[in-house]
């Protein structure tokens, strides 16, 4: 009986705790209002906010977002309460294309100038994400090669996120290998008994190469980079830019790939500075 209590109570615990972190916090009321309108404070911040923002069982935040940027652009209404609640439909998950989408479908039974102000205030609210799409868009058109997908597969053996798109799986596999900026993948090895080995050929940005005991080579667009099986060694993108190389997979006996740890940071950040 004392065990089932015990267990009741700590179900009730961690219930009260789930919704104490459900619960959305808001204070803007009575920062603003306070003393003017100290009701009105209440009703915005414990009652819209605390009650009705809150009801995340019945809808999600991000729904809730949806709703409301759909409500006050439907009205024209493009002060700093869009702005807001543009900034926290983005922290609720709704991202830059999503929210394009979302305005651009508001656009057809709203009106055209309301969204047109709406993604003046949204252009803002999404900028980090334009400045780092338009750089990967600028790296895409520096080559022929395309930028591929998430190398989810491999991304444990990343420091950050990478892409990979196949190129060939018929007389030579080959992949374009992209990294985002300061991103490398940890010390490995090709391992064969005979033959085996990667050919690597840089198509875009900037990177570096490096062999265990020897100093990192730079790679640029046209620069090849042989590597001998069973030679442990990482290779990635320098710290300020986006990369891409051609990774050749070299035919051999018993072959495969051990990876190992991750390349040091202080090690990586002297890079080119000396």
């Amino acid at each position: 009986m004392k065990t089932k209590l015990i267990i009741s109570a700590l179900i009730i615990f961690s219930a009260s705790n789930l919704m104490a972190q459900n619960k959305v916090i808001q204070t803007a009321g009575r920062e603003q209002l306070g003393t003017f309108a100290p009701e009105f404070a209440h009703l915005n911040d414990d009652i819209l906010f605390g009650e009705v923002w809150s009801r995340t069982d019945k809808l999600s935040l991000r729904d809730r977002s949806l709703v409301t940027l759909t409500s006050l652009i439907s009205q024209g209404i493009t002060d700093s309460s869009l702005t807001y609640h543009l900034q926290e439909a983005k922290k609720n998950g709704i991202s830059r294309q999503e929210a394009s989408e979302i305005i651009t479908h508001i656009a057809f039974y709203a009106g055209w100038p309301k969204a047109w102000a709406a993604f003046r205030l949204a252009k803002d609210v999404w900028s980090d994400d334009i400045v780092e799409n338009d750089a990967k868009a600028t790296h895409q058109r520096s080559m022929i090669f395309p930028i591929g997908q998430p190398n989810d597969a491999f991304a444990k053996y990343f420091s950050g996120n990478s892409y990979l798109a196949p190129l060939s799986n018929e007389q030579l596999t080959f992949f374009n290998v992209t990294f985002e900026p300061g991103v490398r993948n940890n010390w490995h090895i090709h391992k064969a008994e005979n033959g085996g080995g990667q050919l690597l050929v840089g198509v875009g940005g900037r990177g570096w190469y490096q062999e265990e005991g020897k100093p990192a080579v730079e790679i640029l667009p046209g620069t090849v980079i042989h590597i001998p099986a069973n030679v442990k060694h990482w290779h990635g993108a320098q710290d300020n830019c986006w990369f891409s190389h051609l990774a050749f997979e070299i035919e051999g006996k018993n072959t495969s790939n051990v990876w190992l740890e991750p390349v040091d940071d202080n090690a990586y950040n002297a890079l080119g500075k000396k």
